[in-house]
């Protein structure tokens, strides 16, 4: 059977491996980084050409990096949040991605593939953001190429091992591919249940785009705190009048101005409010006993028709806030 699997490989294995790097470029959960080494393996041992091999998984990397950016380009927040939604892996979230990206911008792309998580979310990203095409497909290029150039050397440095753990696959008899696909499929289960254990840890009292209203409107003065990284509020330039933008990286210098004796309202636009749910655990931690995330997020505020302010009074208004906040 393995040695069927091989012998396939070889003669078919382009078509093979460009079809399993574009899916794993366009999120499918199978990694491609293996099937680049068996590739590296057989054009190790003269059964694959391994400049072709390098073309075909570069035309996949490129095609489905590409059709990410042109969704992300298009849609904006709304494919980030999609995939956020969908994503087996928590480490994933839009946040994550968007707050790397302010740091480092194109050239995080170089190394983007080698990160769980952003792998996926970079593309996308780069496109909400505006980042120019011509920019993009360099860096995503070169991070390409040098995907490619690890998965490939690997297997043309340990072709011999390859082939040994093929052989001893081949022992197994017909029972090595359902052992292999249950291995992926214990994968793909195990991601998901890491991601919905986040979920319910995550999970904590929170309050309706309604209450809010009601409490502003009845003159209690909750703090409205905008959790957002930079890149989202560039994306999506609204916010909820008068609220307070919190950086992660600067929470321990900021949440000085957060008082202790009010209403404390996070919101973001992640799916199931993750971000917002992040830092009230983090203030709770710190002594704030009235903390709740907004649930729905910006997204529910907006659908509701309730006001909103754009990014530069967001700015103004949150200043002036922090002034008029005292220190803790």
């Amino acid at each position: 059977m393995m040695q069927h699997l091989l012998s396939l490989l070889a003669e078919d294995g382009l078509w093979l491996v460009f079809g399993w790097v574009l899916m794993e470029r366009i999120g499918v959960p199978i990694p491609a980084l293996p099937i680049m080494i068996v590739g590296g393996a057989l054009a190790a041992d003269g059964r694959m050409s391994l400049p072709l091999l390098c073309l075909v998984a570069l035309a996949g990397c490129l095609i489905g990096d590409g059709l990410w950016y042109a969704a992300g380009r298009r849609y904006g927040a709304r494919v980030l949040r999609l995939l956020c939604r969908i994503s087996l892996s928590p480490d994933s979230c839009v946040k994550q991605s968007e707050s790397r990206f302010e740091r480092a911008g194109g050239p995080l792309l170089v190394v983007a593939k080698f990160i769980p998580g952003l792998a996926t979310m970079a593309a996308p990203v780069a496109g909400a953001i505006r980042l120019r095409a011509t920019t993009f497909f360099f860096f995503t290029g070169l991070g390409s190429l040098l995907w490619i150039a690890v998965g490939a050397g690997l297997g043309l440095l340990f072709h011999a091992e390859i082939e040994k753990l093929f052989a001893r696959l081949e022992g197994l008899g017909h029972i090595a591919v359902p052992v292999l696909g249950a291995l992926l499929a214990a994968y793909v289960g195990f991601k998901w249940w890491e991601r919905r254990r986040l979920f319910k840890m995550l999970r904590m009292a929170r309050i309706s785009v309604d209450e809010l209203w009601k409490l502003m409107q009845a003159g209690h003065k909750p703090v409205v705190v905008d959790v957002r990284s930079g890149v989202a509020r560039k994306v999506d330039p609204r916010g909820i009048p008068g609220a307070l933008p919190l950086e992660m990286e600067r929470l321990s210098d900021q949440v000085q101005h957060l008082p202790r004796d009010r209403e404390i309202i996070l919101y973001c636009t992640c799916p199931n409010e993750e971000s917002a749910a992040h830092v009230a655990k983090v203030l709770i931690d710190l002594g704030y006993t009235k903390v709740r995330p907004l649930h729905g997020g910006l997204d529910a505020w907006v659908d509701a028709g309730h006001e909103v302010e754009e990014l530069a009074a967001v700015r103004a208004a949150a200043q002036a806030a922090a002034h008029r906040l005292p220190a803790q």
